[in-house]
C-alpha cells in the first residue's frame, strides 16, 4: 500500500461532493482513517454550482456534472488503484466505476418528480459498483434490490466522538440544528417550544443564519423571546454549545442519517424528536434509551426531558454509541474496506 509514496499508483481516491458540512467531514473520517490503516489517499470535491437551481432534479444533475470534473481530474493526476464515490449523486456521472458511499439513496429521497431521472441511473450505477458502503443498515434497506444482491455492501457509520468534557453547568435549556430548515422541521421545533417554555428558558438555533430562515419562510421571536439564532459556527463552537446544553431538540420530516443528533448523544444531551421515515440513525437509539422523548407531542416529550430527564441517559447513550467510535470505523476500514476495495482494483 501507500503507492503515491514510492512513486506508484495513490492506493484510494476518494471523491467527495461536499454538499454540506456532514458530507464533508464525513469524507475527512473516511480519509484519515483509511490512512491509519495504512493506504495513500487523496480527496477531489466538487465545485458548487455557481447558483440555487429551482429543483432538486437540475440540482443532481449539477452536482453530479461537477463531481464528474473532479473525479476525471483526480483520475489523471493520481492514478488510483480503487476509488470511492461519497454519494450516489457524485457517482451518477463517473468516469469510471468504483465504491459508492451513501448517506441514503435517490430511491428514498427522492420521490416523485424530485427523482425523475437521478433514480433510473442510480439503479445502474448501484449495480455496477464493485462495493457498496451504505451509511446504516437503513440506507441500504432503502436501495434498489440489486445493490442488496451477493455480498456487496459493507456497512459504514461515519464516527461520532465526544467533542471535549460537558460543562459543569448545563445553562442551556435546548438547541437544535437549523440547516436545511423545511426537511429538518424546525417550524414544527419552534411551534412546539413556544407553546412549552417557560419564560427563563431559550432555544439556540444553530447552523442557520436569520436571512436563510426568512427565505424559508419560516418566522423567528425576537432575540430574548426564547429563541436565538446562532447563524452558522465553527465545528468546536457548535460541539461547545453542545456540551453546555441539557435537550437536543428536531423534528425531521425525513433523515437521511442524522449527524446532529448523534453527535448530541454524544456529547451528553438527552434527545427529542419526532419520529420520522429514512434511515434515522439516532432514532432507534434515542427510543431505547427514553421513548418518552420521541414523540409526535414535541411539546409535551420537551418538558418531560427538562422536567423529568431519566437517571443514567448519558451514561447509557455512551454505551449505545460505542459502534460508532473512531476506533470501531477504524477496525472496519482496516479489516475490511481496505481489503476489498484493494482486492476488486
Amino acid at each position: 500500500m501507500a503507492g503515491s509514496e514510492r512513486g506508484g499508483p495513490l492506493d484510494v481516491l476518494i471523491v467527495s461532493l461536499g454538499s454540506t458540512a456532514g458530507l464533508r467531514g464525513a469524507d475527512t473520517e473516511l480519509a484519515d482513517s483509511l490512512r491509519r490503516a495504512g493506504a495513500s489517499v487523496a480527496v477531489v470535491l466538487a465545485a458548487s454550482p455557481l447558483r440555487p437551481l429551482r429543483t432538486l432534479a437540475l440540482t443532481d444533475l449539477a452536482w453530479a456534472l461537477t463531481a464528474r470534473r473532479a473525479a476525471t481530474a483526480g483520475l489523471a493526476e493520481h492514478r488510483p488503484r480503487a476509488v470511492i464515490y461519497s454519494s450516489t449523486t457524485a457517482a451518477l456521472c463517473w468516469p469510471r466505476p468504483g465504491a459508492i458511499r451513501f448517506d441514503a439513496p435517490s430511491a428514498g429521497n427522492r420521490p416523485g418528480r424530485h427523482g425523475l431521472w437521478q433514480r433510473p441511473l442510480e439503479r445502474r450505477r448501484l449495480a455496477q459498483a464493485p462495493l457498496l458502503l451504505p451509511w446504516s443498515a437503513g440506507a441500504l434497506a432503502e436501495a434498489p434490490a440489486s445493490a442488496r444482491v451477493a455480498d456487496r455492501a459493507l456497512v459504514l457509520p461515519v464516527p461520532v466522538e465526544p467533542s471535549g468534557a460537558p460543562a459543569q453547568v448545563r445553562d442551556i435549556a435546548a438547541i437544535t440544528y437549523g440547516a436545511n430548515p423545511a426537511k429538518k422541521g424546525l417550524d414544527r421545533v419552534l411551534a412546539a417550544w413556544e407553546r412549552v417554555r417557560r419564560a427563563d428558558e431559550r432555544l439556540l438555533v444553530a447552523g442557520v443564519a436569520a436571512a436563510d430562515l426568512d427565505r424559508a419562510g419560516i418566522s423567528v421571536p425576537a432575540d430574548g423571546e426564547g429563541v436565538r439564532v446562532t447563524g452558522p459556527l465553527a465545528p468546536a463552537e457548535y460541539r461547545a454549545l453542545l456540551r453546555r446544553a441539557r435537550v437536543f431538540v428536531c423534528a425531521p420530516r425525513r433523515e437521511d442519517y442524522g449527524i446532529a443528533p448523534l453527535e448530541a448523544l454524544a456529547d451528553g444531551c438527552l434527545l427529542v424528536t419526532t419520529p420520522a421515515p429514512g434511515p434515522y440513525a439516532a432514532l432507534p437509539i434515542a427510543r431505547a434509551l427514553d421513548p418518552r422523548l420521541v414523540s409526535g407531542d414535541l411539546g409535551v416529550a420537551l418538558r418531560t426531558a427538562l422536567d423529568d430527564p431519566t437517571p443514567g441517559y448519558g451514561t447509557r447513550a455512551t454505551s449505545a454509541l460505542v459502534s460508532y467510535t473512531r476506533a470501531a470505523a477504524d477496525r472496519g476500514v482496516r479489516d475490511e474496506l481496505l481489503p476489498r476495495l484493494l482486492s476488486s482494483a
